[in-house]
């Protein structure tokens, strides 16, 4: 069963770079990165982003909508998890914005120096300057810890199943959170400690 979401437009997305064919029809936007982004070796403290992880239903870049059938780019990845699962903070930082859309539905907005993490999907509600799901509470500006509970997974905005999309952005350009990953999994396979701050 594929869960997947729309796009978000008030995000300002925006593509940096000419989508290249990768073959069998496949497309994938690259943005133009600084190789910063992923230069430096050290992810630990990076969290991954569900508690009970039941796969990835959806990748970033070009894909045929479910909900309309165009192709379109899709600004992150989309974790499948049981509904209501916690979801937590990739990295240590502050709740940017708070979203309540018709594509995103309920979503958190969290930046940690140059990159900024997107949930959206999310139980619970936005209302009142304020993010709240059960025991959750989160207001705009709020400090959150790497894995901290901040949400659960829900079914809000345009989705066809509980999942949680998770979006990333490194000084304002899109990434694919796949990478962040990856390289979150090679620094715990090389270096002992955490370092203080996103890399």
């Amino acid at each position: 069963m594929l869960w997947v979401c729309s796009e978000m437009p008030r995000l300002g997305l925006r593509w940096h770079r000419p989508l290249l064919a990768l073959g069998a029809g496949l497309l994938l936007a690259v943005p133009s990165l600084p190789a910063y982004a992923f230069s430096r070796s050290s992810w630990l403290s990076g969290t991954f982003p569900v508690v009970s992880f039941a796969g990835f239903t959806s990748g970033f870049g070009m894909r045929s909508h479910p909900l309309g059938g165009d192709r379109r780019p899709h600004y992150g990845v989309d974790i499948a998890a049981p509904l209501g699962t916690e979801v937590r903070s990739w990295w240590s930082g502050r709740v940017r914005e708070l979203i309540r859309d018709g594509g995103c539905g309920n979503g958190l907005v969290i930046r940690s120096g140059d990159y900024e993490h997107i949930y959206c999907h999310l139980a619970g509600n936005v209302e009142g300057g304020a993010y709240r799901s059960g025991a959750i509470r989160l207001a705009l500006g709020q400090p959150v810890r790497s894995g901290q509970a901040i949400a659960h997974v829900g079914l809000s905005g345009s989705t066809t199943g509980p999942h949680l999309h998770w979006g990333m952005r490194f000084r304002g350009q899109w990434l694919d959170p796949a990478r962040i990953l990856r390289a979150m999994a090679d620094s715990r396979r090389r270096q002992p400690l955490a370092s203080a701050g996103p890399p």
